[in-house]
């Protein structure tokens, strides 16, 4: 019986999960030429060749350099929620551009360290080139009608619109969805912020550190008798911009077959749901409360971070079965507290967490941290070190597939990531920095929407293009 609510629940908890992104397709699919008409001939800029490993520039099979070459992206917002989707999306070729403006700053460029020297600037922090290399920038002040105009006119030459504005801006700044799709049918429009477009508590603000609480996390995080702990951050923003991402390349291959483009509606809180699941799953089915519970599993013991020979260094192990927990003594050389008959099952060694841990920290003490996971690995055994952020950018395997140096005109050399994901035939590409506040807005002006530079000084002159 508890099996069958064990998975009457689990379907009934996964299909509440799913709702995180949410579509609304346009009303009907307009003509092909509709689509073609969003894509001038001669305004693509034309991929460049590119070289062999993820994040570094090589040929696609057929000729085809890059997945997204060819589409333009239009990306409003700040932070990271919109912006690092924008982020993987100029990786994988497309033209992503950024409409900033110089009245109300991005607050990864002003408030956010850390800053080039510690000094703020603009142009000086690392986390905004951290999630914006690759993209191209222009200025518009939206609130002007003419800058709303040039923002209806940008994205009616474009594929895709990336927001994270509070639910409601776009449409006071006459860029809504509904407003959107009469003038570009294939428009695919992905909106992600806090809770959704609609609900109760769709406009309710907050950052990362409020919705990991509001979400279940924080209560799960900490000792058992201590204040419950915030999660780094924001979490659930980097949880959301992988759903986010891959919304957006499903809906632009519907649109590929369908002609029609669509609404995304990303929820970050309920996308940070999906990994609580199991949690989730154990109230629903069996009326439990998960607690805090430090560093320690329900079915594994030993399962925590040990101390290591040296200063700040520790290791992360857990062992789920007797079996392994076998060769765990052998490994270390069955030393006579491990014979103990108490610790030899999962239940025993629960039932002494206390002094089990004491032991295991005893034997790792004596040993540097690449000592204990070498001779744990060689069993095959659960464990890794627990990195510091040195360790990070000197990890072989960051290096290989994740670690990118780009110029920057301010900063200099900076690193940044390419996408954790690898689409085989057609990589990513790390090759240009985060732009500057605006380098690209006469660019755009000019090669996309076609105006004169008289235009665009008397724009400038006016106050449209701060």
């Amino acid at each position: 019986m508890a099996s069958h609510r064990y998975a009457v629940g689990w379907r009934a908890v996964f299909a509440r999960l799913v709702r995180a992104v949410r579509w609304r397709a346009a009303a009907a699919a307009p003509p092909r030429s509709a689509c073609r008409r969003a894509q001038p001939r001669g305004s693509r800029r034309a991929a460049r060749p590119r070289r062999g490993r993820r994040g570094h520039a090589a040929l696609g099979r057929g000729g085809v350099t890059s997945a997204l070459a060819g589409t333009r992206v239009v990306e409003l917002g700040g932070y990271a929620a919109g912006p690092v989707v924008g982020k993987y999306l100029a990786n994988y070729g497309a033209d992503v551009i950024r409409i900033e403006s110089r009245r109300r700053l991005d607050g990864f460029r002003t408030h956010y360290p850390p800053f080039q020297h510690n000094v703020p600037g603009v142009e000086r922090a690392g986390i905004f080139s951290y999630f914006n290399d690759g993209k191209r920038s222009m200025t518009l002040n939206l609130k002007t009608e003419r800058g709303q105009e040039l923002a209806r006119q940008l994205i009616e030459r474009s594929d895709v619109v990336v927001e994270n504005f509070t639910p409601g801006t776009m449409e006071r700044l006459g860029l809504g969805f509904a407003t959107l799709i009469e003038l570009n049918p294939c428009l695919v429009m992905f909106s992600t912020c806090n809770q959704g477009q609609t609900g109760p508590r769709a406009a309710q603000p907050g950052f990362g550190s409020q919705l990991t609480a509001l979400s279940g996390f924080t209560h799960l995080l900490g000792e058992p008798d201590r204040t419950p702990v915030l999660l780094y951050g924001p979490y659930i923003d980097y949880i959301a911009v992988g759903y986010g991402t891959i919304a957006v390349l499903a809906a632009l291959a519907q649109r590929r077959r369908t002609g029609r483009g669509v609404h995304i509606d990303l929820s970050q809180y309920e996308a940070g749901l999906q990994f609580l699941a199991p949690a989730m799953l154990d109230y629903f089915a069996n009326g439990r409360v998960a607690s805090r519970q430090a560093n320690r599993h329900p079915s594994a013991a030993p399962h925590g971070v040990y101390a290591c020979r040296g200063e700040e260094r520790w290791c992360a192990l857990s062992i789920w079965t007797d079996a392994e927990w076998r060769s765990f003594v052998s490994a270390i050389g069955a030393p006579a507290w491990a014979l103990d008959e108490r610790f030899n099952t999962v239940l025993g060694r629960k039932a002494h967490e206390v002094q089990l841990d004491a032991r295991i920290g005893e034997w790792t003490r004596d040993r540097s941290r690449e000592e204990v996971v070498a001779v744990l690995r060689e069993r095959g055994l659960r464990v890794a070190a627990v990195s510091s952020m040195a360790d990070l950018f000197a990890d072989p395997q960051l290096q290989l597939y994740a670690w990118r140096v780009v110029e920057h005109p301010v900063l200099g050399r900076v690193h940044v990531m390419a996408p954790p994901f690898l689409l085989r035939e057609t990589p990513p590409q790390v090759g240009r920095a985060a732009p500057l506040l605006g380098e690209h807005t006469r660019d755009i002006l000019h090669d996309v929407l076609g105006l004169k530079d008289s235009e665009i000084s008397t724009l400038q002159a006016g106050g449209v293009l701060d």
